[in-house]
């Protein structure tokens, strides 16, 4: 029976992959030479990954740019034997593609992405918006909401936020996240820092570590100076990691959670 538009169409594999056809049209480019050109990527999960990776047809690739591994890494990616360093203008990228040994994926190749594993190729776009740390998986919402709860925020017993006006961010497969006006935050406790993530759903990060005692990991408050457009109304407002902080919204003190986070959170 054919697909609805849109309906979701997983497949598996005994290695534990998960794939699904796209319909974006995607390109990578290392310098100003284009890789990949791709409008039949795929999407692979990998089981140890949280977030999706791609695989293309060989000949939407620039396969003459791909030289066997000199230093082949395997156990990087699921099952994967198949390595090859990227040579473009005279700069070898070692690693920079690989391929997975399963019949349904047979004659694709995928490739690193920028700011990844640090290294691969440097701008991805999908259409013509470019995408970056990772594809954006399909299945996953971002909502950025303006809220009225009452939310507080202690470290180390010392109340540090308190808002009657937060916007709550809900991520698939994270906690909620409360961004809160930087009027309604006391961050003259802590200290900016040079530290930035980025995120193909939000932008990129900057963060604030703690200047109080305890055991308090680094980068415990983040913001977005100039975030993705489908997550603007958390512009400019602070956030805590959950897993960290103790927070209390409308009385109720929430539990913290437990999540991808909280093994690299370390005072």
């Amino acid at each position: 029976m054919p697909l609805f538009p849109n309906e979701r169409n997983v497949r598996t594999t005994p290695e534990g992959l998960l794939w699904e056809p796209s319909e974006r049209w995607v390109r990578g480019r290392k310098g100003e030479v284009t890789v990949v050109d791709s409008r039949h990527p795929v999407l692979v999960w990998e089981p140890d990954l949280p977030v999706p990776c791609y695989t293309f047809p060989r000949d939407e690739v620039r396969t003459d740019l791909l030289r066997p591994a000199g230093n082949p890494t395997p156990g990087r990616h699921t099952g994967s034997q198949v390595f090859y360093d990227l040579e473009v203008d005279g700069e070898l990228v070692a690693n920079a593609a690989w391929t997975f040994p399963v019949d349904e994926l047979a004659g694709h190749v995928s490739f690193e992405w920028f700011r990844r594993w640090g290294s691969g190729l440097d701008h991805w776009f999908e259409e013509e918006e470019e995408i970056f740390v990772h594809p954006r998986d399909p299945h996953k919402r971002v909502d950025a909401m303006p809220s009225s709860r009452h939310v507080q925020v202690e470290i180390e017993g010392t109340v540090v936020a308190d808002t009657l006006r937060p916007v709550l961010l809900f991520e698939t497969g994270l906690p909620t996240r409360y961004y809160m006006p930087r009027e309604d935050v006391r961050l003259d406790l802590f200290e900016p820092t040079d530290h930035h993530t980025g995120c193909p759903y939000k932008g990129t990060a900057q963060y604030w570590n703690w200047r109080g005692d305890g055991e308090v990991p680094r980068n415990i408050l983040w913001s977005y100076a100039e975030p993705l457009a489908a997550v603007a109304p958390v512009k400019e407002l602070v956030a805590f990691y959950n897993e960290a902080v103790e927070i209390t919204v409308d009385g109720e003190r929430l539990e913290r959670p437990v999540t991808p986070f909280t093994a690299s959170l370390k005072a």
